[in-house]
């Protein structure tokens, strides 16, 4: 029987090219995401070229109800899920505290922790039936090198890099894996949202310079998933060559 990753925020970026990935190793799948469109044209794709079960379950991660129906109406042979793969998150402005947007905060916060937060609990809960399970939580070096104007975006990452210790010590009795993997600059559609579809400033962050691509990010996740069972990988920081910190990149 094969394996199940449960992939959230799969419908571009990083969520997409760990679908990619999974799938090309025989996982079975479960993606989320607010875009039923591409969800549907994703597994399509995917079920036609690697021959995988793949459910489709579209909803806004920052709703618990949305959360908790989807995932319980889903059948039980896809409960029994290996992998869990926390990816759904974003940033939202680039402004000093004092000028931020509520709103913007909202999203992030909703998003960043306590969407991952309601999809952790449910998933666990089912690991903890199946006697198995990983936790992979994308985190960011925004959660460990706090950068100016970055404020409550860094804070939401820092509260993952947190959340990550403690779900590692709540599962360690249960022999449920849980690993956090913390990219540098990728080049997705994170800049893009972050800047409200100012597509100009967006390319502009990744200007002379070669930043991660999402499939670098996937490749590292698989790495950490694909362990024998004895290894667990805590703690992962991914950056591109050019970059030291958060903030230092080598532009050329």
């Amino acid at each position: 029987m094969a394996k199940i990753a449960l992939i959230t925020g799969a419908t571009a970026g990083i969520g997409e090219a760990c679908a990619q990935t999974f799938a090309r190793e025989g996982y079975d799948l479960i993606l989320t995401g607010r875009r039923e469109d591409r969800l549907d044209q994703l597994a399509q794709q995917l079920n036609t070229t690697y021959n995988v079960r793949i459910a489709v379950a579209a909803f806004d991660i920052r709703k618990q109800e949305q959360v908790i129906h989807h995932l319980d109406s889903l059948p039980a042979e896809m409960k029994l899920v290996d992998v869990l793969v926390n990816n759904a998150g974003l940033s939202q402005g680039l402004e000093p505290i004092q000028n931020g947007s509520f709103a913007d905060w909202d999203t992030m916060i909703d998003t960043n922790i306590k969407g991952l937060l309601y999809v952790s609990k449910l998933v666990a809960g089912w690991m903890i039936t199946n006697g198995r399970g990983h936790i992979i939580n994308l985190g960011s070096i925004a959660g460990k090198d706090v950068y100016p104007n970055g404020n409550v975006y860094c804070a939401t990452k820092a509260a993952v890099d947190a959340l990550n210790q403690g779900m590692r010590m709540d599962l360690l009795p249960h022999g449920i894996k849980v690993t956090a993997v913390h990219p540098g600059a990728v080049e997705t559609e994170f800049s893009e949202v972050r800047f409200k579809g100012d597509k100009d400033r967006a390319k502009k962050v990744y200007e002379g310079f070669t930043p991660l691509s999402a499939q670098d990010v996937a490749d590292t996740i698989w790495y950490v998933a694909s362990r024998p069972a004895h290894v667990n990988i805590n703690d992962l920081v991914l950056m591109p060559t050019a970059q030291a910190t958060g903030t230092m990149i080598f532009r050329k």
